[in-house]
């Protein structure tokens, strides 16, 4: 054991009272570092699960959404300085859509990263208040006391100069925005709505937003068994010719043409591998062969994407129209195991570093007991953790096809982040996520400073 290690494990056993239980988790990690996270209170002590709403801009800040549940209180921007080491309230996501004074159900959060574009960061708006409807999370279809139903998801920009907010239209159908990217080049923005699924171009340049109908059946509107089809969660632009990319539950792969606003099935390739697993497109609790999260590398021109509950990577050549697997980018402890990890929809945060060479991965590595692996539920209904995990950070350079596991993630107590679902790294290479920690006696989800792997 080096002194670099025993140092951090000293740190992290001594000074927090780190359990048996973490000790026994990071002796699996195969001796690997404990990578010491730091937490930060935005201020917001309702601020829930957030999926993607995170990510690094031009101007050095990070910029993110705190998710709201109640149907009266809306999610808020908020924007981190890593010179200053200081967070701000930015906005308010109902007062910023226009809808301080409606009493509707509050936009709840954000569900997509931000995209940069001329100085401007784009984003949308989602629904943070569900309703139970046949035991699923539904879009209320009965409105609290008082209150009228959710208006619908909003496209909206953020002016990185002068702070200005800007609505700019609403997603049909009064559906929420669930997943987005954008053509920063033709300043195009995609989106997929929820629950029922409506792919949507909006056309930044005339203003117009095209409706081009349901993307997968009913999507997570249908009933299972049935009409019931989990949503792709990431899209991307091929940026030679400005086509879009999207999967689906019974792993099709999807291109849109935006002159041409035709969709098509390709037919030659698609994401139906044993390595994936074998899933019923028409259950839930698992995004079935959908890829789970994806982003296009520059100096190979393809995609690379990871299957979310075996956490396979892949790259996809959109061109030559084929799927190659790469390595397996779970935890090492995972790897060893061969068991999925505990979050049956696998994880968000997966992306291409600033040296576009590297990907960085936050996801799940198996706790143990006594020497034995903690096993969580067989099978849930929604997506969401089956048991409780560690969380690694994972790096993959993709010209060496170097794979390093840089070891569990604690926060100084000796705690773990939980929920994590989103990345972004800053110009020193530290990379930040949304993750669960307890502030004063009440557990919320806020912004995660891991430090730079590499240091």
């Amino acid at each position: 054991m080096n002194s670099r290690f025993l140092y951090v494990f000293l740190l992290v056993s001594i000074m927090t009272g780190c359990s048996d239980q973490n000790r026994q988790a990071d002796e699996q990690s195969t001796e690997k570092k404990a990578l010491i996270a730091t937490r930060y209170f935005s201020g917001f002590n309702l601020a829930h699960d957030t999926y993607n709403a995170l990510s690094a801009a031009s101007d050095g800040n990070i910029y993110y959404v705190l998710s709201s549940q109640p149907h009266d209180i809306a999610g808020q921007v908020h924007v981190y300085n890593p010179v200053t080491d200081k967070t701000k309230f930015l906005g308010d996501l109902t007062e910023i859509c226009g809808e301080k004074d409606k009493k509707v159900i509050a936009q709840g959060k954000s569900h997509v990263r931000f995209s940069e574009s001329d100085g401007k960061l784009y984003f949308s708006t989602h629904a943070g208040y569900y309703e139970m409807i046949d035991g699923m999370e539904r879009l209320p279809v009965t409105a609290p006391e008082g209150y009228g139903l959710y208006t619908g998801g909003h496209f909206l920009s953020y002016d990185l100069e002068n702070g200005q907010f800007g609505d700019l239209g609403l997603a049909p159908h009064g559906e929420g925005v669930l997943t987005m990217t954008m053509d920063t080049l033709r300043k195009q923005i995609f989106a997929i709505t929820w629950p029922r699924g409506y792919f949507v171009h909006y056309d930044l340049n005339s203003g117009e937003i095209k409706d081009l109908g349901l993307v997968s059946a009913n999507g997570e509107a249908g009933v299972i068994g049935d009409d019931y089809r989990v949503l792709c969660r990431s899209i991307f632009v091929d940026p030679r010719d400005g086509l879009v990319y999207y999967s689906t539950a019974e792993g099709d792969i999807i291109c849109y043409n935006p002159g041409k606003e035709i969709m098509e099935k390709l037919e030659d390739v698609d994401l139906r591998l044993d390595y994936f697993g074998s899933y019923d497109p028409t259950d839930a609790g698992s995004m079935g062969y959908n890829w789970r999260a994806v982003v296009w590398y520059p100096k190979e021109e393809v995609a690379y994407g990871v299957h979310g509950n075996s956490g396979y990577l892949f790259k996809f050549d959109p061109k030559g129209r084929t799927i190659e697997i790469v390595d397996r980018i779970t935890s090492e402890p995972s790897r060893k195991s061969g068991m999925y990890d505990q979050f049956s929809y696998g994880y968000l945060g997966f992306d291409l570093g600033d040296d576009e060479e590297t990907l960085y991965y936050l996801t799940g590595g198996p706790i143990y007991e006594n020497g034995k692996r903690v096993k969580g539920k067989d099978k849930i209904a929604m997506g969401a953790a089956r048991g409780l995990e560690n969380l690694h950070l994972i790096t993959y350079h993709i010209p060496t096809g170097e794979y390093i596991d840089h070891g569990p993630v604690f926060y100084e107590d000796g705690s773990r982040p939980t929920y994590v679902n989103s990345i972004a790294l800053d110009k020193d290479g530290n990379v930040y996520t949304l993750a669960r920690f307890e502030h004063e006696g009440k557990l919320v989800e806020d912004l995660v400073k891991i430090p730079n792997p590499f240091k």
